[in-house]
């Protein structure tokens, strides 16, 4: 079994989400950033895992399910929190962010028994997922982050390492406002869904 990493920012106005105002003004941003980080959280609610693990920028909401162990993220660049939420874990475990509340349990029960790491490509370049069998930081410190070759660089840190890696579906994160859009379609009775429909109401008033 393995252990489920969220890595999240508490969802307050003006620090998520910031490129989605406008259209949406930073409240709405935040509340749109909350359903995401909500649906991720129960979809790794129910998915089947030793831990679930909440490495959280701020402090917890009634937002987060129960079940979870909150740890603070560290500071540094992101490859360096991703590399400390790893090097917190014993055994196997696999890693998303809170970018794509399309997510489902199916997606996160993963097997290691024939492969090293699970690697999920996000439309943009990055990633939305990534899995260890036997966590190691290395693998991760020193990959540029937020470039369109952050994927692309990081799968090839994998590769070179030795690893198997078996690849997830591409996911798209949400962004934009176009990004909103198009992953709400996707899981149209969702939390993330339910709130985009809110503040475009509210938008259009």
């Amino acid at each position: 079994m393995t252990t489920l990493l969220v890595i999240a920012k508490e969802p307050l106005p003006g620090r998520v989400k910031t490129r989605l105002t406008p259209p949406f003004t930073p409240r709405e941003a935040a509340e749109l950033a909350q359903a995401a980080l909500a649906d991720s959280l129960h979809a790794v609610a129910a998915a089947p895992a030793t831990g679930r693990v909440l490495v959280l920028d701020g402090s917890p909401g009634p937002w987060l399910p129960p079940g979870f162990d909150v740890v603070r993220q560290c500071g540094g660049g992101l490859d360096e929190r991703l590399a400390a939420a790893f090097a917190g874990c014993d055994g196997p475990a696999l890693l998303i962010g809170m970018d794509t509340p399309q997510v489902t349990p199916r997606l996160l029960t993963v097997d290691f028994a024939e492969c090293d790491a699970y690697f999920g490509p996000a439309e943009d370049g990055g990633f939305w997922a990534l899995g260890l069998a036997e966590p190691d930081p290395r693998l991760l410190l020193g990959v540029p982050m937020s470039t369109p070759d952050t994927g692309a660089v990081q799968r090839a840190r994998l590769v070179a390492a030795g690893l198997r890696v078996r690849d997830l579906p591409v996911l798209r994160d949400v962004d934009t406002a176009a990004d909103a859009r198009a992953v709400a379609a996707l899981a149209p009775h969702g939390r993330f869904a339910a709130q985009l429909a809110r503040c475009g109401a509210a938008t259009h008033r």
